[in-house]
């Protein structure tokens, strides 16, 4: 069996961005605001030399709450494929969850199947790719990620990020890391 790495993207790979209309640390909301952490590239190269698949799974509500168009969210999406492809690197499956239980765009709102912490995406990258979920990893900087992670029964790594702090402190992780390279490297290390 095969095993792999999930990755929250908001928060672990990308920075949150402060929106003024909030006044709180969000998802990106337009391509000009996407950027990626320094060392992401470097701590999924680690993990992928070690045998791992890598997943990014990510709930992107912000078109259902009428932040942003959902042209600007697949833009993002897109510009971190391209970002990992120019770096020679492999990403399995890209799973977006564009639904919010309290959204107001009609067709985007309300409970769906998909949103983390429910578990199918992960279900589905196991199934397709032969995965053993107990030598798997979720990293998230959010309880909904750990949540998501423990209920399949993988190892879990919060990313302490103080803009993600309010959305923190119920779930208690395997593992927590600074970053996604402190991540990759307590990864290895816990092998």
């Amino acid at each position: 069996m095969n095993r792999a790495v999930f990755l929250d993207r908001d928060g672990v790979i990308n920075p949150l961005v402060y929106n003024i209309a909030t006044k709180e640390h969000e998802s990106p909301h337009y391509p000009e605001d996407f950027s990626v952490y320094p060392n992401v590239i470097k701590a999924l190269r680690m993990l992928i030399s070690r045998g791992y698949y890598l997943f990014v799974v990510s709930n992107q509500p912000s078109y259902a709450k009428g932040k942003t168009t959902l042209e600007n969210i697949q833009a993002i999406e897109q510009l971190l494929r391209v970002y990992f492809e120019e770096n020679d690197l492999q990403v399995e499956e890209y799973y977006y969850c564009y639904h919010h239980p309290e959204g107001i765009v009609a067709e985007y709102s309300g409970q769906c199947k998909c949103r983390k912490p429910g578990t199918f995406f992960l279900e589905d990258a196991i199934k397709s790719h032969k995965l053993d979920a107990e030598s798997c990893w979720f990293v998230g900087d959010r309880d909904s990620d750990i949540k998501c992670g423990k209920t399949m029964g993988m190892q879990t790594i919060l990313i302490n990020n103080k803009h993600s702090i309010k959305n923190t402190g119920k779930e208690s992780p395997n593992v927590y890391a600074s970053d996604i390279l402190d991540a990759a490297t307590k990864i290895i290390v816990e092998e």
